[in-house]
C-alpha cells in the first residue's frame, strides 16, 4: 500500500448520469481503482427530489470506500443524505454562509477562485478547502494554466488545502501536483468511458506515486 499522505490526492468529481443505478455502479467501481479523497456529486439538471435520490443511493456507496462524499450546494440534500460535507460553486457570501451554518460539523470548502484576489478573500474565510477551476471546467486535455498558477502560488504560502480541476486526460493530475497542490479533481478523464474508470483511477494513484512531489512533514 502506497503512503498517499504526503502526495497529491484524487477528488473525483461523479459524472453526470441521469440514471441511479447506472451512475452508482460507476461510481462505485471507480472507487475500487484505488485511493479517492472524496467525490463531489454536482447537481447537473437534476430538480432537488431527484438530486435527493441520487444522494442517498451516492453517499453511502463512496463513505464505505473510505472517501468523503460532498454535495454541491444544496444544504438541505447534504444533510438528509449525511453526506460528509458541502462544496460552494458560488463566491465568496455563499461560502461564508455556508461555513457560518455548517462547519465545523461538516465539511465546506469550495471556490469560484478565478484570481489571486477572490482566492483570498476565500481564504479569510478558513473553508476546509480552496477550489481552483470549475467542476465541469475539463474541457481540454491539460488542466486550465490559470488554475495551475493560481494553485503554486497558492500552495506555496497558504496552509488552506487546495483541490485544482484537471482536464480530460489522466495525466493531466501530474501537471496540478507539480504546483504543490494537494487535490486533482478529475471528471471526464476518468469517467468518459465508465468501463475503465477503475482501471483509470489506479493509473493515476500509480503515476502520482511515482512522480508527484512529496510535501514536508
Amino acid at each position: 500500500m502506497s503512503n498517499t499522505e504526503n502526495r497529491c490526492r484524487l477528488v473525483l468529481v461523479a459524472p453526470d448520469m441521469p440514471d441511479i443505478a447506472e451512475r452508482a455502479r460507476v461510481v462505485g467501481d471507480a472507487l475500487k481503482g484505488g485511493d479517492v479523497a472524496s467525490v463531489i456529486l454536482p447537481q447537473y439538471g437534476l430538480d432537488e427530489a431527484d438530486f435527493q435520490k441520487h444522494a442517498e443511493v451516492l453517499v453511502p456507496i463512496v463513505q464505505k470506500a473510505g472517501a468523503a462524499a460532498l454535495i454541491e450546494g444544496d444544504t438541505r440534500v447534504a444533510g438528509r443524505a449525511k453526506a460528509d460535507g458541502l462544496h460552494v460553486s458560488g463566491g465568496a457570501d455563499a461560502l461564508a454562509e455556508a461555513i457560518e451554518r455548517h462547519a465545523p460539523k461538516m465539511i465546506v470548502g469550495g471556490g469560484n477562485a478565478t484570481d489571486r484576489h477572490r482566492a483570498l478573500e476565500i481564504g479569510e474565510l478558513r473553508p476546509d478547502y480552496v477550489f481552483f477551476g470549475r467542476i465541469d471546467g475539463d474541457i481540454k486535455p491539460e488542466a486550465h494554466p490559470r488554475n495551475l498558477a493560481l494553485a503554486e502560488w497558492w500552495a506555496s504560502m497558504i496552509e488552506i488545502p487546495c483541490i485544482v480541476m484537471g482536464g480530460t486526460d489522466s495525466q493531466s493530475a501530474l501537471a496540478v501536483a507539480e504546483t504543490g497542490a494537494e487535490f486533482v479533481a478529475l471528471r471526464m478523464a476518468v469517467f468518459a468511458d465508465p468501463a475503465q474508470a477503475p482501471s483509470l483511477v489506479a493509473a493515476v494513484n500509480a503515476l502520482l506515486d511515482e512522480k508527484a512531489p512529496r510535501f514536508e512533514d
